[in-house]
């Protein structure tokens, strides 16, 4: 009896080294690069923003490289998607517009604030076409808009809304995601979009269209962050310092050769010259380190959501942030 218990016990320690081993060879092949012993870590972004400008440029892997890392990026159509990413494990920083992180936060995502950029407020705001009669913010009472939920859109909107004393219930609202969004925008079944660069720089320049409100006029910055979940951030601080050292790098480069950008980007984006050079003339480039500044902007967007109720849990973004020096 003894002895079979003796063996039970020697088989199930073997079976334990044994999904150990497995559990490990597992995580290596997850964060490290087979060939080089580089880590991997997985960056999500959005068409046109800076990290795309990063990742096109090439310079900021090339960077990463050098210091043991090997950088993967994945586009996402806007930054709810990123923040189920981010939840998921299947990216390991996400960058968002300022409202992502507040929602998903609410929703109990556990996630950390690791930097800012600089604002896009002129190029977000609400769309209308030229001919719409919309000339200003109190004529989008009885309009029907189109945002999308948990995306800069939606705190732009309200603000907007809030600007112009409406509340929703004067105006219909169209939760759509930014392809169904433009579908509808485009073929007149809204008659209004808020949204943000390129989308609003392709709508100017093509789409017979104007921004009836920016973020600039209404207050709204429209910063960009950077976030990671809560574990891997605290893991990984050295990760994160240079993110944002070769990241900022890549900006700094971009605003001094805003000629080259629009060239490099009208190609990935597949956009005409003039739409990027739209984009791109009327904003500026940066990342770093989170600030209480930034903190406060972050913390305005969330009161506000809790006492619309676009959130139910009252959050403190401050509870959330990793102060990099």
């Amino acid at each position: 009896m003894r002895e079979k218990r003796t063996v039970r016990k020697i088989v199930t320690l073997v079976l334990l080294v044994a999904w150990l081993v497995v559990a490990f060879i597992g995580y290596r092949l997850t964060h490290a690069d087979s060939a080089g012993g580089l880590k991997t870590i997985t960056i999500g972004y959005q068409a046109g923003d800076e990290f795309d400008i990063s990742k096109t440029r090439g310079e900021f892997a090339k960077k990463m490289k050098a210091k043991g890392y090997k950088v993967k990026f994945k586009e996402f159509s806007n930054g709810s998607a990123e923040m189920q990413a981010l939840a998921s494990g299947n990216i390991d920083y996400a960058r968002t517009g300022d409202t992502p992180g507040v929602t998903a936060l609410a929703s109990g995502t556990k996630l950390t604030y690791i930097a800012a950029g600089a604002d896009k407020a002129n190029g977000s705001g609400i769309l209308v076409k030229n001919d719409s009669g919309i000339d200003s913010l109190s004529d989008l009472k009885g309009k029907t808009i189109a945002y999308t939920k948990g995306t800069s859109s939606e705190y732009m909107l309200r603000m907007a809304l809030k600007k112009a004393g409406l509340s929703t219930s004067d105006v219909t609202l169209k939760n759509l995601d930014q392809s169904a969004a433009s579908v509808a925008y485009n073929n007149g079944e809204v008659d209004a979009w808020a949204n943000w660069d390129p989308a609003t720089s392709q709508a100017e320049v093509t789409g017979n269209s104007k921004l009836l409100i920016n973020g600039k006029t209404l207050g709204v910055n429209n910063r960009s962050y950077l976030m990671a979940s809560t574990s891997f951030a605290e893991d990984n601080e050295e990760a994160s310092r240079l993110i944002i050292k070769y990241a900022n790098q890549d900006m700094q480069w971009a605003n001094k050769h805003k000629s080259k950008v629009i060239k490099m980007m009208a190609k990935k984006l597949k956009l005409s010259t003039k739409v990027v050079t739209k984009m791109v003339n009327r904003r500026s480039y940066s990342w770093e380190a989170m600030t209480k500044a930034t903190v406060k902007e972050e913390q305005e967007i969330a009161d506000l959501f809790y006492q619309a109720k676009v959130i139910t849990k009252k959050v403190d973004i401050s509870d959330h942030v990793q102060y990099l020096k």
